[in-house]
This record gives C-alpha cells, sequence and structure tokens, in this order.
C-alpha cells in the first residue's frame, strides 16, 4: 500500500499502541478533498456517499493542526459502515503518509479520487491502481491559493487515467490536458429539496423576518459580490435579503450591515428545504472574478426543485445552460428590477421548465455513469 513504509519514522512505544489500537481497514476507495465532510454539503458528498454503497470508501481532509493529544495519529469519523473519514492530526499534507498504515490493511488501493491537486505529493508514497481527479473547481484562482498548485495539477493529471469536471468551462479548459475528460456538471437530489414546496415547518430563525425574502444559501466567501447585495438593499429597504452559510476567506466586517440584510449562519443539509420554503426569490449574486470564472453553481437545481423563481449574476455555466429558466442580471439596477417584477409574477411557466430540466439530472445518475467508466478504466 504505502511505499515507504519501512521508512516511516519511528514513533514511541505509547504512539504505536495507539495507531494500532485504530484498527487497520480494507479499503476499496481513498478519496482526498480540500472540503471538509461536515461543512457544507456539496458535490464531493453527493457524489462519495452513493459510491460508498458500493465499496468501502477513506475520506481523507486537509490536515489539522495536531494541537490535540499528541499521541493520536488523527480522528476517524464512521459516517456509516462503508464510509470512513479521516481527520489527520498532522503538520502538512505530505505528513500524512506517516499516519496511513494506522488505518490502511491493503498494500494496492483499487481508486485514488482527488478532489484537490494538493494532494499530489502523496501519488508517490501509495499505490493505486487507478486515479480519479474530479475537478469540481479551479482551486488555483481562489483567494489564497499556493502558486505552486497549477504544478501540482499538472503532476495529478499526468498519473490521473481519468478526469471529471464540475461543468462545462472547466470541461473545456481541462480536455485541453487530459486525453479521457468527462463533464459531469453538478446536480440535485430533487426529492430533498422539493420538500419545500409541501406543508413542511418553516425555520423558526426565519418566520419573523417581514416578507418579501429574497434568499441566499451557500459559502459566503470572495465570490459573493458584496457591493451588489449591499447597493441593492439600500435601494429596496422593503425586501428581506437572507444570507445563509458559513463565512470563508472574508470577515465579519466585510459583511455589508443594512438593516433588511440577515445573516442566519451555516444550517445543515436537511435543514435547507424549511429555509428555502420561506424564499419569495433565490439568489446567486456572485462577483464575476477569476474565482467565478469556472463555478457550475449546485444551488441553482436545488432553487429549481424548490420551485423557487431564481436570479443570478452572468456566470458562464448559468448562462450557458440556464438563460431562459433564470433571470440574469449584470447590475444593482436589474437586480432590483429583477426582484420587483418576479414579486408580482405569476411562476406556473417557469416551474413547468424547471420539471424538464430537471427531469435529465441526478446525483444517482451522475454517481452511476462515473462508476460505469472507471470500471472501464479499471486496472
Amino acid at each position: 500500500m504505502i511505499n515507504n513504509l519501512k521508512n516511516t519514522k519511528k514513533n514511541t512505544t505509547a504512539k504505536t499502541d495507539l495507531i494500532n489500537n485504530c484498527g487497520q481497514q480494507y479499503y476499496d476507495m481513498i478519496v482526498f478533498c480540500h472540503l471538509r465532510w461536515q461543512f457544507v454539503y456539496q458535490r464531493p458528498q453527493h457524489i462519495i456517499s452513493r459510491l460508498a454503497s458500493k465499496m468501502k470508501v477513506l475520506f481523507i481532509e486537509e490536515p489539522i493542526p495536531a494541537n490535540q493529544d499528541e499521541n493520536l495519529p488523527g480522528n476517524l469519523l464512521v459516517i456509516s459502515e462503508q464510509l470512513h473519514v479521516l481527520q489527520p492530526f498532522v503538520k502538512d499534507i505530505e505528513s500524512i503518509i506517516d499516519i496511513l498504515p494506522a488505518y490502511i490493511k491493503n498494500k494496492t488501493i483499487p481508486i485514488g479520487w482527488f478532489y484537490s491537486a494538493s494532494f499530489a505529493p502523496l501519488l508517490e508514497q501509495i499505490n493505486f491502481e487507478t486515479v480519479v481527479y474530479d475537478c469540481m473547481d479551479e482551486l488555483s484562482l481562489f483567494k489564497g491559493a499556493p502558486v505552486h498548485l497549477i504544478n501540482q495539477e499538472k503532476y495529478l493529471m499526468a498519473h490521473a487515467e481519468i478526469v471529471f469536471t464540475g461543468g462545462k468551462s472547466l470541461y473545456e479548459a481541462k480536455k485541453q490536458l487530459h486525453s479521457n475528460v468527462y463533464c459531469f456538471p453538478s446536480s440535485v437530489d430533487q426529492e430533498h429539496f422539493a420538500q419545500a414546496l409541501k406543508e413542511i415547518t418553516i425555520a423558526e430563525d426565519i418566520t419573523n423576518i417581514p416578507k418579501p425574502i429574497v434568499g441566499y444559501y451557500g459559502v459566503i466567501d470572495e465570490r459573493i459580490d458584496l457591493d451588489l447585495l449591499r447597493n441593492c438593499a439600500k435601494k429596496l429597504p422593503n425586501v428581506s435579503f437572507v444570507m445563509i452559510g458559513p463565512l470563508a476567506k472574508i470577515e465579519n466586517a466585510d459583511l455589508p450591515k443594512e438593516t433588511n440584510i440577515n445573516y442566519l449562519g451555516m444550517k445543515s443539509y436537511d435543514e435547507l428545504p424549511t429555509y428555502l420554503k420561506a424564499f419569495d426569490i433565490a439568489m446567486m449574486p456572485f462577483a464575476l472574478n477569476d474565482a467565478t470564472k469556472y463555478i457550475s453553481p449546485t444551488k441553482t437545481l436545488e432553487y429549481m426543485a424548490a420551485g423557487k423563481p431564481i436570479i443570478s449574476t452572468k456566470i458562464t455555466d448559468v448562462v450557458r445552460d440556464y438563460s431562459e429558466s433564470v433571470t440574469l442580471i449584470e447590475n444593482e439596477g436589474e437586480f432590483c428590477d429583477a426582484i420587483e417584477t418576479l414579486l408580482t409574477k405569476d411562476h406556473t411557466q417557469i416551474q413547468m421548465e424547471y420539471k424538464n430540466i430537471l427531469e435529465k439530472t441526478s446525483w444517482d445518475s451522475t454517481a452511476d455513469k462515473m462508476e460505469s467508466i472507471i470500471k472501464k478504466f479499471a486496472k
């Protein structure tokens, strides 16, 4: 399994005992991901949880500084019998290799699945039969991305048998660099979000927010056009804007503080329909910058499944795929006009359009197609 197992640094007797007590197990697939499993529930969780119904998976997150008990190699979360999540307590990604013998029994791993090229150095140390790169974002363009990430991605793609992309723009970029690239845009669990169309109880912390509500959920980071949100809130003081989700790479001080903008924090995936039900309009106020150049927002289809009219800035993949169903805007004036128009409009026709779109996709179908492709390339 691990080429340099014999060269792994010696541990103290106490530490070795603790590692051994963690228990080695056989895994069919090892996943390396820059996103925490218990963070916002999105593409990795949807796909990997479905693949785990047919194979045993170890999902490895980025390291957590070892400020816990120094004798512990990491924290192993048992999501299900078939899916485990490892939170490594090591100083950097390269050091993850030192603790893997504590968890992994097999010497060869059938599938290595990468969500971030930052884990590429581990390719030299682990024997994978098939390497998959599921490129869900152009991470090298995100705020704070290390400059060497581009070279790490080149290395990963050179060793990957299969590359999946999370949208058409990413597909067009990556197909120039690899011979086996497949486009799998973000999909949807329609049944889950369609709960917002039923008689479910609206979440308590949104019930007292004055109507109408224009809402967003997801990570709040450099991809959100905060000036657009601020200026539109000023122009429409009788409209409540609701932002649901955790902050990332920005501070609370960066957020616009208009009285009609409400920040409700991070909510679980299971809770989202109870908030969507309260939305009169769903929004995607993304900035048009490097970080959004290749995104294919998962929430587009989720908003559709909840039957909500959608307003979005002109994200390339949204324009390309949903221009007939999503109201596209370029500035605060168009944003305000779109809100006022949609609040007085009947949405029966647009919901029929949503239905036609949603019938063509599901996360179940995406996972099944990915698995079929992997089987063709399996060594």
